[in-house]
């Protein structure tokens, strides 16, 4: 498939994110407005479409809320393809030079996040209130506790929960929050990954931590200040007027206003089809967060965590700074081109910094903190991460010789897109209509198609049947594909641990990657050796 390359302004007017489009292919590069634009075109671009309805064009096709996840489609000209990894062929570190020994399979990817071990070094999430997360939640959360890594019950549950009940204002049951905990430990293993539970703004104010720590005894609580889809505060899409009607009672903006009478009138009427539930943005200062941190640990938190997102360079600074004196457990930065249930579409393409630009700033505020001998909290990244790969490099780059900074990588689209796929074609065999191509190569019965079913039924016994089908396809997605592969490309470099990779396995492929990572092009890697070998 040929990779459409956004560099300009040619996309705004006609996006998939929007389902807008343009009536010809060669639109003006500065606009992307067809060249010539006439009255009786009957196709919807963005300008069109926004004549009709409005606001509602800002964010993903509203008809998909709930069952789909959205990100940016911008090239930002620097992403983990600008780099390749180095492989060796002498020498193994890590484990035995021994050919009997050295296989990729004794490859030991596990990680310690904050303290908290995991089998792969992935954590799964945040996933909140948007509707995509509940619809999946079965899959997402027992397919994280088979894989043995951290999921993060995002921002707002307590608060969107129909079932909730509050005392004063604060939450003390929360049927949705329950139920989310619960299912990731009917098969957590005890050690390996855990739960966490993010607050915002409308959380703390509702106490959600505390009924979190108290009533659920979940034992990590991450505060969040940003991600990097939208650098505002969560937002999701409301059906019903008693819903809008709630939730404004709950303290939450909502748009357009449901206590209206004129907007309950034009809502009846169908003028429009849901109203826009809003969060409110953090604004920490160093001493209210540090104080923050030690009361959440004074309630009971084991691990405090901050999930951020792709904001300037300076609030990058600020944030390891205030992470340090805080000595939170580990923090997670979102890069732009990662994902989200809702957010607006100009803002995932326009606004943060990408992912390998934001890590580069990143490790230049970590190296700084270092030689002033401050506390460095263990760093998550995301924004974006699909494979192998591109987790392999981002945990390498972040090693300058004494042990990876970056101990694990966040995925939040991926995990859905495996739990949602397998869901769907479950689906389709139930009804018995699986596609005839997809049969004849994987089986037409999920114990079949699931590669990793039969393992899973070999350590689980009768429990398998308690297994969802969608968890069971993430855990093929996370331990077989992902967690096999690094395996493979870690054995490449000669190491047999995780945490002896480093920056001398990579090497730039364009200027650009090099200066702004510091990583040596292609061209320069090992230059100054082929002396001292061959002479």
């Amino acid at each position: 498939m040929t990779k459409r390359v956004l560099k300009n302004s040619s996309y705004l007017n006609g996006m998939s994110t929007t389902g807008t489009r343009t009536r010809v292919e060669d639109v003006s590069p500065t606009s992307g407005m067809c060249p010539i634009c006439i009255k009786d075109c009957p196709v919807l671009c963005e300008i069109g479409l926004s004549a009709f309805r409005g606001r509602e064009v800002l964010y993903p096709v509203p008809e998909k809320f709930g069952w789909s996840t959205a990100a940016s489609l911008k090239d930002y000209r620097l992403d983990w393809s600008d780099f390749n990894i180095l492989s060796k062929l002498r020498g193994a570190e890590g484990i035995e030079p021994n050919p009997d020994l050295a296989l990729f399979t004794n490859v030991d990817i596990s990680t310690r996040i904050g303290g908290i071990p995991m089998k792969i070094p992935i954590l799964s999430g945040a996933y909140g209130s948007t509707a995509v997360a509940k619809n999946n939640w079965d899959g997402l959360a027992v397919g994280a506790a088979l894989s043995g890594v951290m999921i993060i019950i995002g921002e707002n549950v307590c608060g969107m929960d129909p079932d909730a009940t509050f005392t004063n204002g604060k939450v003390t049951y929360s049927k949705d929050m329950e139920h989310r905990v619960d299912r990731f430990r009917e098969f957590w293993d005890g050690k390996y990954g855990g739960v966490a539970v993010q607050t915002n703004v409308e959380d703390q104010r509702l106490g959600v931590d505390i009924y979190a720590i108290s009533k659920l005894e979940v034992d990590v609580i991450e505060r969040k200040w940003g991600q990097g889809a939208k650098a505002i505060g969560g937002e999701v899409r409301l059906p019903t007027l008693e819903r809008a009607l709630t939730l404004k009672k709950r303290g939450y903006l909502v748009l357009p206003d449901p206590e209206d009478p004129s907007i309950q009138e034009a809502f009846k009427m169908g003028a429009f089809k849901t109203f826009e539930r809003h969060s409110r943005v953090g604004m920490p200062t160093v001493r209210s967060f540090v104080e923050d941190v030690e009361w959440l640990r004074e309630q009971g938190a084991k691990k405090v965590s901050i999930k951020t997102g792709a904001y300037r360079p300076a609030d990058v600074a600020w944030t390891l700074k205030v992470a340090s004196e805080a000595e939170v457990d580990y923090v997670t930065f979102d890069g732009a081109g990662g994902g989200t249930g809702m957010s607006p579409v100009p803002m995932m393409n326009e606004m943060s910094t990408p992912t390998v630009y934001l890590e580069a700033q990143i490790l230049k505020c970590i190296q700084i903190l270092k030689k002033k001998g401050r506390y460095i909290p263990d760093i998550s990244m995301a924004g974006g991460f699909i494979s192998e790969t591109q987790i392999f490099k981002s945990i390498a780059m972040s090693n300058f010789g004494d042990g990876p900074v970056i101990k694990a990588v966040t995925m939040g689209r991926a995990p859905l897109t495996a739990v949602m796929k397998s869901l769907y074609f479950t689906e389709l065999h139930e009804l018995g209509k699986l596609p005839r191509s997809f049969t004849e190569k994987y089986g037409d019965t999920p114990e079949k198609f699931f590669s990793s079913y039969s393992d899973l039924k070999v350590k689980y016994r009768e429990r398998v049947k308690d297994i969802p089908y969608p968890a069971i396809g993430l855990y093929t997605y996370l331990t077989e594909k992902i967690g096999t592969g690094l395996k493979q490309l870690i054995a490449g470099t000669r190491k047999w641990k995780l945490e002896l990779i480093n920056r001398t396995d990579l090497a730039a492929l364009t200027e650009r990657a090099s200066r702004v990572t510091g990583i040596p092009t292609m061209d320069k890697v090992d230059e100054d050796i082929y002396e001292a070998i061959l002479g």
